[in-house]
């Protein structure tokens, strides 16, 4: 009996794992791409909602080395429970929160049906390696996405915002406890005290300099990023890509902004 309880373990888990997975990507996507269109329709709406999170999720699976019959399964199962509610909405028997909540509720037993499905692909009965090239970049495109709205249209940021910044790493290497040997936590710590110098600097300029050093704080971080992505140090290398580029397009955003002032 312990033998079979082990074994149910070692295959309950990558299942769970992998549906956490999905879930966070669809709520990164959700977030993401759905500020782009903001339809009228609760049809629409429904539909871009389950495009929004079917992208992501499409990515990060094809990321993990998902065959393309079950990304198309598990996509199929984004829409399924919107298309299924919005026939008794066009007939005038629902109302449009009935579509939109019962849509995500029953989102996840679809999904969940979808995985057990090919259980394989999620149990670790077949083992997959992260896909190479492009989708390798996963972090860069997801930075890209959370990101879009100061590419296209840049602003100024506020000054205590880099307290993200001055903490997120020593925090995570608290986490991962990787901040040995001694001088990984004294650089942490100097590069911590540089940036509440720089906060201050900040608060105390005048509008314009505040600006323009605020973005070379953001410039300034994503060195630091991949300084510590090219060393594999304190954070997984995945979070310093995509700190990364988050940091470089927030910087230079904040930067072109600067300038119009």
């Amino acid at each position: 009996m312990t033998v079979s309880l082990a074994h149910t373990r070692t295959r309950t888990w990558p299942f769970v794992r992998h549906l956490l997975e999905m879930l966070a990507a669809m709520v990164v996507g959700m977030v993401a791409l759905a500020p782009f269109w903001t339809p009228s329709r609760v049809d629409l709406s429904a539909l871009w909602m389950a495009t929004t999170m079917s992208v992501a999720m499409a990515v990060w699976m094809g990321y993990r080395g998902h065959s393309r019959a079950a990304i198309a399964e598990m996509t199929a199962a984004m829409y399924a429970p919107f298309l299924l509610l919005l026939v008794p909405w066009w007939a005038g028997l629902l109302p449009d929160e009935a579509v939109l909540h019962g849509g995500h509720v029953l989102m996840l037993p679809a999904m969940v049906l979808a995985m057990l499905h090919r259980a394989g692909e999620y149990t670790g009965g077949h083992v997959h390696e992260p896909r190479t090239g492009l989708l390798a970049r996963w972090p860069t495109a997801l930075a890209l996405l959370v990101t879009v709205d100061m590419i296209v249209e840049p602003a100024a940021v506020a000054p205590w915002k880099l307290l993200v910044l001055t903490f997120a790493y020593l925090t995570i290497g608290a986490v991962r406890r990787t901040l040995r040997p001694r001088a990984v936590l004294i650089r942490q710590l100097a590069v911590m005290a540089a940036y509440l110098g720089l906060i201050l600097a900040a608060v105390l300029a005048g509008p314009v300099l505040s600006v323009h050093l605020v973005g070379l704080g953001w410039l300034a971080h994503a060195g630091w990023d991949y300084w510590h992505f090219r060393r594999n140090e304190v954070v997984p290398r995945a979070f310093a890509e995509w700190c990364g580029v988050v940091d470089a397009v927030i910087g230079v955003s904040v930067l072109v902004y600067a300038v119009t002032l």
